[in-house]
């Protein structure tokens, strides 16, 4: 299963007040490992930047002047051949990350996107009822380390890579990414990274100690021996 965690920047809430996108950040996942794969673009807003924008990611309306804009062919529509048709994941998406990026595509007249939405605010909330569920909050409650985002702020590509963390942990932690799918050839399980590289298991340091004790393996020869030289169980296998 493919799905790709995002999330934008802009210069305000809302697209019908004017603003625009400023940045795009995402991380590919398949079967719930990050794969190393990720898009990112800075994006021309094609208008001034408000200063409480400014202070919650850093992006100056003078490093943006010659950026694509965003229906520049390397932004909306790289972005969109990036995720496909996988499954998003958006810290808040259904109340702002979604609605801005369609408002975006349909100003710039481009098709509007039907992918499936994974919102992990929602998630957490469910989870957590009555607990702080901002990416922060969440980050914390899984020690997840955010001081680069405490020391640079807020940005597209580092808060989808610690949403992606945090969307691991919400739906299984340590379990995700296990596939237990076998290859075409049926001879070995495929890693869960995406590679299709299959996974070998590491041999023990020493062996397990035997847990059988010597009044049970008795009691088992006196359970067959009851059975008759021809049972089944003392039928060396072909």
């Amino acid at each position: 299963m493919r799905q790709v965690v995002f999330d934008l920047e802009t210069t305000g809430f809302k697209f019908s007040e004017g603003h625009r996108i400023v940045e795009i950040g995402a991380i590919e996942l398949v079967n719930g490992a990050v794969t190393g794969r990720n898009f990112h673009i800075y994006v021309n807003p094609e208008r001034d930047m408000p200063d409480g924008a400014f202070r919650v990611h850093g992006l100056s309306q003078a490093f943006l002047a010659d950026k694509p804009s965003f229906a520049d062919e390397k932004v909306a529509p790289a972005f969109c051949a990036f995720i496909g048709k996988a499954e998003l994941v958006a810290h808040n998406g259904a109340g702002f990350d979604m609605p801005f990026l369609q408002a975006e595509l349909k100003a710039a007249g481009l098709p509007v996107l039907g992918n499936k939405l994974v919102d992990t605010l929602l998630l957490a909330r469910r989870k957590f009822p009555g607990a702080p569920a901002s990416l922060d909050a969440l980050c914390g409650r899984f020690s997840i380390d955010t001081d680069e985002r405490k020391r640079d702020g807020h940005g597209a590509l580092l808060d989808s890579r610690l949403l992606a963390e945090v969307y691991i942990e919400l739906t299984g932690g340590a379990q995700a990414g296990l596939n237990f799918a076998r290859d075409e050839n049926g001879d070995g399980d495929r890693a869960a990274n995406g590679t299709g590289l299959s996974r070998q298991a590491r041999a023990r340091p020493a062996p397990l100690a035997p847990r059988i004790t010597e009044e049970e393996k008795d009691a088992h020869e006196a359970f067959l021996a009851d059975l008759g030289a021809e049972s089944l169980w003392r039928t060396p296998a072909e």
